[in-house]
């Protein structure tokens, strides 16, 4: 499962995956009906990737437990998030027992089970344990990138002023 690029945008319903960044923000589409739109800076977004909800011991990535509940429904869809209270939260405790039910709320289940039910939809989900690199590879790939970067500006920057012929001084 890859929710490195999706994100939730306050404000707004759904899902949206991250395409493209921009000077003054970024493009979104949305997993719901496919439309993109712009994003600012000032908009309140959250990867997906970087949330966690609270247990009994520590705080539990929603990766982890998208995962768990794909394990739970074999990949397929979860219950509605349109259940009443009371189903939600006995679902939510046989997919996740040790979350701590003072600090996540009922509207948190549904909006953790929508989520779920959106990704699994589009075929982002997967019981399978998420590849964990390993951070000094993630640096090197990162560094790999940059330089290869630089050499094509440095190459086409060449290029352009060979193409261009000096100007003849005239005299006056």
């Amino acid at each position: 499962m890859n929710v490195d690029k999706i994100l939730a945008i306050s404000g707004k319903p759904g899902l949206y995956e991250l395409k493209v960044q921009t000077r003054s923000g970024f493009v979104a589409e949305s997993l719901i009906d496919g439309k993109r739109i712009t994003v600012g800076m000032r908009s309140n977004v959250s990867l997906l990737s970087e949330i966690s909800m609270y247990t009994h011991t520590e705080e539990k990535p929603l990766v982890e437990i998208l995962r768990a509940i794909a394990i739970k429904e074999n990949e397929g869809a979860a219950i509605s998030h349109k259940e009443d209270n009371s189903k939600l939260i006995a679902y939510f405790a046989e997919v996740v027992p040790d979350y701590d039910e003072d600090r996540v709320y009922p509207s948190d289940i549904k909006k953790v089970l929508n989520w779920y039910n959106m990704l699994q939809s589009k075929g982002m989900v997967s019981k399978e344990e998420p590849k964990v690199e390993n951070a000094e590879s993630v640096k090197e790939q990162v560094v790999e990138e940059v330089k290869a970067k630089k050499e094509t500006k440095a190459d086409s920057s060449d290029s352009e002023q060979a193409k261009q012929k000096p100007k003849a001084k005239t005299k006056k």
